[in-house]
């Protein structure tokens, strides 16, 4: 089981990427990671589960919803999106339907809507 993330560099980490955004520069990959792990913990915590697969690649997947437990294969329901739109519909910098008409957020299933969750509250 992965090191759960402190609230307080969960947000450090926010704020680096944040930072280096409005500076036009790219983030640490540590600082990206740390982000994008974080903010996965916090919807696990808000949304607990098995139901649906929530894939950041490179950095971090996560399950979450209640409801029938996938153990085998491909789960039925995937959301997979790169790390800075996740970051972003996860804060409520970018709207989930924004990004997922724009082809940054790939959801298949009828449970990976995950709109009503976001943003978290970092």
């Amino acid at each position: 089981m992965a090191k759960k993330i402190r609230v307080d560099e969960g947000r450090a980490a926010l704020d680096a990427v944040r930072a280096a955004a409005a500076a036009s520069t790219r983030a640490s990959r540590t600082d990206l990671a740390t982000a994008v792990r974080y903010l996965l913990q916090l919807l696990v915590e808000k949304a607990p589960g098995n139901s649906v697969e929530m894939r950041v690649p490179p950095f971090g997947a996560a399950q979450v919803i209640e409801g029938p437990r996938h153990t085998r294969g491909t789960p039925p329901n995937v959301v997979e999106t790169d790390p800075d739109t996740w970051i972003a519909v996860a804060t409520g910098a970018e709207h989930w339907t924004d990004a997922a008409s724009a082809g940054r957020i790939r959801a298949s299933g009828t449970r990976s809507d995950l709109s009503d969750l976001l943003p978290l509250r970092p």
